[in-house]
C-alpha cells in the first residue's frame, strides 16, 4: 500500500521531529513511525468505512419515497441498488472488516449529517439518475461507485471530516485513494480478511523504512562531515533543516539500499523537496547529491547490485 516514497516522507518528518526536540530519543522515534504506518492502514479503512455509509443513505431515501401519499413516477420506480448491490452487500456482510470498523471506533467518527448531504448532492447528479434508470450490471455498480468515491473527495464535508480525524490525509491522500479505487475493482470479495491484503508490506516499512531511520539518526555526524565540504560556500547551520535531513537520508540510501539505483535515490529525494522544503531546495539538493554521489562512488562506498547498479 505504501510506496517507497510515503516511507520516505514519513520518515523525514519524524527525523524532523528527532531534530526538533532534544528530548526525543530513538526509541519514541521508532514508535513514531510505526504509529505513522498504522495511521495510513486505518485512513484507507476510514474512507472505505465512509464510502458504504453514504451508499447506505439510498436505503433510507427508499423508505422515505415510499412513504409519501403521492409519490412522483421517480419514487415509484426508486431502487436503492446503489446500496443493495453485491458489490457493496460483500463490505457490508464482512464480518470481519466491520469488527474491524468497531474497533478503531469509526461510528463515533462520522456524523450521520454528512453522509446524508453527500448523497442528496450526488443524488441531483446525472450520473447518478442514468444509473438508476436503467437495468444494471456489477460493471455499472462498479463506475457509480467509483463516479461516488470520486464525488466525496471533491465533497467539502468529506474532506473535513478526513482532516478532522486523520493528521496524514493530506501526506497519504494519494496513496488511500489508490487502494480504495483497486479494492472497488475488487468486489464483490470473497475473502474476509482481504483488507489486510493492503496493509503496508515488511518489506518497505522495516527493511526499508526501520534502516532508514535508524542509520540515518545513529551516523548523524558521520553524515554531516561528509556533507560539509561539499557545501562548498554554504553554512550547514543556516540550510533549511528539511533540507539537511533529506541529504542525509540519501546518502544513507546511496550507500546501505543495495537494489535501489542512485539516480532514482537522488530523484526521489528531489521530488520530495519539492512538497516539503523551500522552492529553491530543489535544485540545492540536486546539485549537493549529485556532487556526493560521484565523489562516494570514487570513494568505492557505494556497492549496487542487480537493478541498483549506478545509472
Amino acid at each position: 500500500m505504501l510506496s517507497r516514497r510515503g516511507i520516505r516522507i514519513k520518515v523525514m518528518q519524524v527525523l524532523y521531529s528527532l531534530n526538533r526536540d532534544a528530548e526525543f530519543e530513538i526509541k519514541g522515534a521508532k514508535k513514531r513511525y510505526w504509529d505513522s504506518i498504522e495511521e495510513t492502514f486505518q485512513l484507507f479503512l476510514f474512507n472505505l468505512y465512509n464510502l458504504i455509509q453514504i451508499t447506505q443513505e439510498a436505503k433510507t431515501d427508499a423508505k422515505k419515497r415510499k412513504s409519501k401519499h403521492l409519490p412522483s413516477d421517480q419514487d415509484k420506480t426508486f431502487t436503492p441498488k446503489l446500496y443493495n448491490n453485491e458489490l457493496i452487500q460483500s463490505l457490508v456482510e464482512n464480518k470481519k472488516l466491520n469488527d474491524k470498523f468497531k474497533q478503531l471506533g469509526f461510528h463515533e467518527k462520522v456524523n450521520r449529517d454528512y453522509s446524508k448531504k453527500i448523497y442528496q448532492q450526488f443524488l441531483e447528479g446525472e450520473a447518478y439518475n442514468e444509473y438508476l434508470s436503467k437495468a444494471t450490471t456489477n460493471e455499472d455498480h462498479l463506475e457509480i461507485l467509483l463516479e461516488l468515491y470520486r464525488h466525496c473527495r471533491k465533497h467539502e464535508i468529506f474532506i473535513e471530516a478526513m482532516d478532522d480525524n486523520f493528521t496524514n490525509w493530506l501526506d497519504d491522500k494519494s496513496v488511500v485513494i489508490g487502494t480504495i479505487k483497486k479494492v472497488l475493482k475488487t468486489l464483490p470479495q470473497k475473502d474476509d480478511n482481504f483488507y489486510m491484503d493492503h496493509y503496508p508490506d515488511a518489506e518497505t516499512t522495516k527493511d526499508f523504512g526501520i534502516e532508514l531511520l535508524q542509520s540515518s539518526s545513529k551516523q548523524d555526524e558521520d553524515l554531516l562531515t561528509m556533507i560539509k565540504p561539499a557545501l562548498k560556500n554554504w553554512d550547514h547551520e543556516r540550510l533549511a533543516v528539511i533540507d539537511m535531513i533529506l541529504i542525509k537520508m540519501a546518502l544513507i540510501e546511496f550507500m546501505k539500499c543495495e537494489t535501489i539505483p542512485t539516480k532514482v535515490t537522488l530523484n526521489e529525494y528531489v521530488e520530495v523537496s519539492k512538497l516539503y522544503s523551500t522552492p529553491k531546495s530543489k535544485d540545492f539538493i540536486n546539485g549537493i547529491l549529485d556532487r556526493l554521489m560521484k565523489e562516494l562512488d570514487e570513494a568505492g562506498k557505494i556497492n549496487k547490485e542487480g537493478r541498483g547498479l549506478i545509472e
